[in-house]
């Protein structure tokens, strides 16, 4: 007997993966750091703002006959959903191009790219004034090297 996972599979292929030249990614880039910007803000808010949800259903829990403060309550949960909204769609936004978020802490996105032959990530984090790096889809940031050895940093023309 099948499963009822196997019954219910997709069989659509995957959308192939878009591949940006230094070009392209570097627009894209420019484009989507205010969307990164935004979304990181709004983990932020929401991380909090998820906290004090928390801890209001602590202290009922243990307190028992706590007045709950209906109004507070209703006003996060607004501010909660507003955020997770504005975060889901500052996301979608940079994920329809074809980056991949890598880190949303940092603010590290990588582009899909061909060195040669090879695939490999365009590698971008967040205060970095270009894409200046690379690395291989199995080795990560830790991984990332120039894509000019003669690139100095930022400031430097070399590109």
């Amino acid at each position: 007997m099948a499963d009822e996972d196997d019954q219910h599979q997709d069989d659509t292929p995957e959308p192939e993966q878009r591949l940006f030249t230094l070009k392209e990614a570097e627009r894209a880039r420019q484009e989507l750091e205010p969307f990164l910007v935004e979304a990181m803000n709004c983990r932020k808010r929401l991380s909090g703002l998820e906290n004090d949800l928390s801890a209001v259903a602590a202290r009922i829990m243990m307190m028992g006959g706590v007045i709950v403060p209906y109004d507070k309550l209703a006003a996060i949960r607004m501010e909660h959903t507003q955020l997770a909204e504005t975060l889901k769609t500052s996301l979608d936004r940079i994920l329809e191009t074809g980056c991949v978020i890598k880190d949303l802490d940092v603010g590290l996105l990588d582009f899909p790219s061909l060195i040669g032959n090879e695939e490999v990530y365009l590698c971008w984090k967040l205060g970095e004034d270009r894409i200046r790096f690379y690395h291989r889809p199995d080795e990560g940031f830790a991984g990332r090297k120039p894509l000019d050895p003669r690139d100095l940093g930022p400031g430097d023309t070399v590109q």
